[in-house]
């Protein structure tokens, strides 16, 4: 599974997603994270620099890039929700703590 979790230079969750400076893409297995790359992605200052259609878009043309299957993060707007529903993806909130544990947890959650 791919997956794009917001992450702090510290390795924990960002409480931003939409705002998010860097995140990680995680290719889990069963046995645990396969892969773990980090990107500056600067969504925080590129946040208002367009309209709010054009962040979203630069959000799903980053998450597509990157194959991405599932996006876990701590909280995002109703709008971002539904676009990432939309794109098929699965969305889990609530996330806190280490990135990489979150990560697993979701993989962990997901049906065999």
């Amino acid at each position: 599974m791919v997956i794009c979790v917001p992450v702090t230079v510290e390795g924990l969750i960002d409480p931003r997603w939409g705002r998010a400076d860097r995140v990680a893409i995680a290719e889990t297995t069963g046995d645990g994270i396969a892969s773990w790359q980090e990107f500056d992605v600067r969504w925080g200052s590129l946040h208002d620099a367009g309209t709010e259609g054009s962040h979203h878009a630069r959000i799903a043309r980053f998450l597509l890039d990157h194959h991405v299957e599932t996006v876990i993060a701590d909280h995002m707007g109703m709008p971002m929700v539904h676009m990432l529903q939309e794109m098929g993806l699965g969305v889990h909130l609530g996330a806190m703590g280490g990135a990489r544990e979150a990560a697993m947890a979701a993989t962990d959650s997901e049906p065999s």
